[in-house]
């Protein structure tokens, strides 16, 4: 998903759920944020790198593939982005990297999202928006995961887009390009992807990228065969998917706001959906690869106030001039508390089902900041694990 969702879209499920304009706000801001909180942007304010939520394009060109590297990819792009499914599904074949790689795959409903929204309960709104960035993504980039991995997230050639036409669908093939100059055309199907590498642990095969920006547009249906799967056909319907997210998010920002009740798995507030169901069908329905104005413009009508453009500057000032004991206070300071928090509680539940992609877990709840320094010198491997 990208701003489009991520803020406007959040912004209108939050004014849904209860929350006032300026509250939205907050949350919506600290949705999109999670895109954009990168170690370059923390180190420019003066914040903890550890608290990264994504990493830039020129940040991963500079990542290495030892261990350590892909472990440091790993804690960031599958506790914000790709949060795992099932650390613990069978997987009948395959060596143990492999399997440790399938149990990454990301997928909505997991126990993890359970978590992770419970851990926004009675926290700051910074935190609820984090957590309807990961629950929202569970959606958007189901299927794929987020480390390094050519036999989980490369895309075959058979890959077709599913086009609506009169009562009915057709499909037609779908073509990747490899030019980062040239732009998604959705009307003739032609899309940007990663350059193809014959290498398992290139930073080319990490999360969606192999996918370019499908799993990002609201508009799109497409088939096709991933090697996980045994090149059996998987249909990703985006429409559908988005909709559930919304009407999901819905529903936990109710638990949230609220003492009745903690969030559930499966559940989805579809009452409140239906309210705005026929101008969220509009929306996803146009084939554009930015829907920003669409979703603004719905927030507008719910909230009767205008929602801003996102600014990702906007809060660096008042955290960098703030005094060392006042940072945690701030807007950002916020949000930093609660992107520590989600790593380190993925990160260990990674650790604690015995997968070491993510290194080697301290909880920051009961550590601190002392316990998510990324783990540098603690990414050996258990002896033997590395000959698997």
């Amino acid at each position: 998903m990208q701003e489009d969702f991520h803020y406007y879209g959040t912004y209108c499920a939050a004014i849904l759920a209860g929350y006032s304009h300026e509250e939205s706000l907050v949350i919506s801001y600290s949705s999109q944020f999670t895109d954009l909180c990168s170690k370059t942007f923390l180190t420019s304010i003066g914040a903890p790198k550890e608290a990264a939520t994504t990493q830039l394009m020129s940040e991963l060109l500079e990542t290495k593939s030892d261990s350590q590297s892909l472990q440091d990819v790993t804690r960031i792009w599958a506790s914000f982005h790709f949060l795992p499914y099932d650390l613990y599904a069978p997987v009948k074949q395959g060596s143990k990297k492999y399997k440790n790689k399938y149990r990454m795959i990301c997928n909505s409903n997991s126990d993890l999202i359970v978590e992770t929204v419970g851990l926004a309960k009675e926290k700051s709104l910074q935190s609820v928006g984090l957590a309807m960035h990961v629950l929202a993504d569970t959606w958007a980039h189901k299927y794929f995961a987020g480390t390094p991995s050519m036999v989980i997230n490369n895309m075959s050639r058979y890959i077709f887009e599913i086009v609506p036409e009169g009562d009915g669908f057709v499909e037609r093939p779908l073509r990747f390009v490899n030019n980062p100059a040239l732009k998604d055309d959705p009307e003739t199907s032609t899309y940007v992807n990663s350059v193809f590498q014959v290498s398992e642990n290139t930073i080319m095969q990490l999360g969606h990228g192999r996918a370019g920006h499908l799993p990002d547009y609201g508009y799109i249906r497409y088939k096709y065969m991933p090697a996980w799967g045994g090149y059996k056909e998987v249909l990703k319907d985006n429409p559908s998917d988005y909709k559930h997210a919304f009407a999901q998010m819905i529903y936990a920002m109710k638990r949230l706001r609220t003492s009745d009740g903690d969030f559930e798995k499966n559940q989805y507030d579809w009452e409140t959906m239906k309210t705005v169901e026929e101008d969220i069908d509009r929306i996803l329905s146009i084939r554009q690869i930015d829907a920003s104005a669409d979703w603004k413009a719905l927030g507008e009508k719910l909230s009767g106030v205008e929602v801003l453009p996102f600014d990702a500057n906007a809060f660096s000032e008042e955290y960098r001039i703030a005094a060392d004991d006042a940072k945690a206070e701030t807007f950002l300071g916020k949000y930093i508390l609660a992107a520590l928090a989600q790593k380190s509680l993925v990160t260990n539940r990674i650790y604690q089902s015995g997968n070491r992609l993510a290194g080697i877990s301290i909880d920051f709840e009961k550590y601190g900041l002392r316990g998510n320094k990324d783990y540098s010198g603690l990414v050996e491997y258990k002896k033997g694990e590395e000959d698997d």
